[in-house]
């Protein structure tokens, strides 16, 4: 309780504060007669002179900025891919931003000062990444370094700045030095952008560009030829195309023949002049050629005259002839096939099949003047027809069983006219070969057909059953003849054995006959001595035979 009364009792009285000091006098302001800046003020000034003079600098030394279009953004980062012209950098990506219809992306490029010609019509931008094309592999140092954008400087006065960003490397670019030449072919085959073109094997430039012409029949390609082989291409130059391998079997045996192993397995063009070709001065830029299907077709002398087109009316089936097959006059091709058709002959409801074909009149020795008289051509062409010419479908090839169209004179042929003011001359035509040994074979099998094999089967068959009954016959009599004659035969054959062996016994050498023959045949000897020595007396004496022999003194 008393510590409690203790804390509740008033805390003791503090002791008064002692009497605070006097203030000191105010200080007495006295004015400045001049004002001087202070040195403080000079760092905010001289940072400020600065910022403005790095402005200006930054400003000044600001190139243009353009805007090119890709199909993507790949390989683009904003702040990271620079722009480079022969591996220098004359830009940067400063932002990619997607188009408005969703199409294309857009790329702001800023441009340094001293690129400020880049920003012209004709020049070219694209995305240089790692590339595997037909001219090799490319843009390999970008997997470290990363993808940016290749530029080819363009060459016009007219400044732009929106481009259009090319989605592969440029075969050619702007200082590359050489021609341009265009070709038209019937179709692209195996070519592409950077198929190579190549001179006698050697690679001298390449296929920049090609497009389908407007007719939508041939294709146009524009390929470039480096200096300084472009000099090599002249008026008479020829193209074709080299790609695969050209197999050839032929009288002189069988050829292969390509122009490097790029194009056996990605195309490629060729070219040569012909062999003592007059044309000696170099084509112009952009000069047209046609590009053949291969060498032997583009060697080929141009022709004298134009063609000609007839239609053949065959009867039989041309299944293996295709357009584009020859047409041979005794080994010489002299036209070729362009179409095969079918017709309703509604006289004899039947089925023909015209098939054009196209004349070369020059390749079968007609000169100018025979062709240019109509008359006179119709009058060749039908003493032609009269003399028994006819075409008639051969085989050229035996194992894919491909036809062609041959022309040769049949004396024996049924006579025929020919049509010269129809739209299409017609040539008549004579079944082929082949044709004729079905229609024999048919007529083979009509006869064999022809024959009654059933009734020759039943006449065998009763033949071959008198046969049975004839061969049992016969085994009936051998067994007759083993039981009854066989012995007789062998007792026969005893009887016969020992008359041989006492007819040995009597003419061996030391048998009592042979002895007894002996001497007699000696006696034989003597006596005919003896006469043959009586003959001779006689013949000196023959009054012997009266006298008798008289005796010598």
């Amino acid at each position: 309780m008393s510590e409690e009364t203790d804390r509740n009792a008033p805390p003791p009285a503090r002791p008064p504060a002692p009497p605070s000091p006097p203030l000191p006098p105010e200080p007495a302001r006295k004015r400045r007669a001049r004002w001087l800046p202070s040195v403080v003020w000079l760092i905010p000034i001289v940072a400020a002179v600065v910022g403005i003079t790095l402005l200006v600098h930054t400003i000044t030394s600001r190139g243009p900025e353009i805007t090119v279009t890709f199909h993507t953004a790949v390989g683009l980062t904003p702040g990271k891919t620079a722009v480079r012209y022969k591996e220098v950098d004359i830009g940067l990506v400063k932002s990619v931003r997607l188009a408005p219809d969703r199409s294309h992306v857009a790329a702001i490029i800023e441009l340094t000062k001293d690129a400020e010609s880049f920003a012209v019509k004709d020049t070219r931008f694209w995305v240089v990444r790692p590339r595997f094309a037909i001219s090799g592999i490319s843009g390999l140092e970008t997997l470290l370094s990363g993808a940016y954008i290749g530029v080819d400087a363009g060459k016009s006065d007219e400044h732009v700045r929106d481009f259009t960003g090319l989605e592969a490397p440029p075969v050619v670019t702007s200082d590359s030095s050489g021609k341009q030449f265009v070709l038209r072919a019937a179709d692209l085959g195996s070519l592409e952008i950077g198929s190579p073109i190549y001179y006698r094997r050697l690679p001298v430039g390449h296929v920049v560009a090609y497009q389908l012409a407007p007719n939508g029949r041939d294709i146009t390609l524009r390929i470039f030829v480096n200096k300084p082989y472009d000099k090599l291409v002249t008026a008479d130059t020829r193209f074709w195309h080299a790609s695969g391998v050209d197999l050839k079997l032929d009288a002189g045996g069988l050829k292969l023949s390509t122009q490097s192993l790029v194009t056996v397995l990605l195309g490629g063009v060729a070219f040569q002049q012909p062999e003592h070709s007059p044309a000696t001065e170099a084509a112009a830029e952009n000069t047209q050629f046609l590009l053949a299907a291969d060498q032997t077709e583009a060697m080929k002398e141009p022709e004298e005259l134009a063609p000609t087109l007839a239609v053949l009316n065959f009867d039989q089936s041309v299944r293996g002839l295709a357009p584009g097959a020859p047409v041979d006059f005794r080994g010489v091709e002299v036209g070729q096939v362009r179409s095969i058709g079918i017709e309703y002959v509604r006289a004899t409801k039947t089925f023909r099949l015209p098939v054009v074909v196209e004349f070369y009149p020059s390749r079968m020795g007609f000169r100018q003047r025979d062709v240019r008289d109509e008359q006179l051509a119709h009058a060749i062409v039908q003493g032609l027809v009269k003399r028994g010419l006819r075409a008639q479908l051969r085989t050229g090839n035996l194992l894919t069983g491909q036809l062609y169209v041959a022309l040769d004179f049949f004396p024996k042929a049924a006579p025929a006219t020919f049509d010269g003011n129809a739209t299409l001359p017609e040539l008549p035509t004579t079944p082929g070969t082949f044709d004729e040994l079905q229609a024999q074979l048919g007529d083979i099998v009509a006869k064999i057909d022809k024959i009654p094999f059933e009734q020759i089967g039943q006449d065998l068959r009763t033949t071959m059953a008198s046969l049975n009954r004839m061969m049992a016959n016969a085994d009936k009599l051998v067994n007759q003849l083993n039981g009854d004659v066989a012995p007789q035969v062998t007792a026969a054959l005893q009887d016969a054995r020992k008359t041989l062996n006492a007819a040995n016994g009597t003419l061996a050498a030391d048998a009592p006959l042979q002895q007894d023959t002996r001497r007699m045949l000696q006696e034989l000897t003597r006596t005919a001595a003896s006469l043959r020595a009586l003959t001779d007396y006689l013949e000196r004496h023959p009054e012997a035979l009266l006298r008798g022999k008289t005796e010598k003194p």
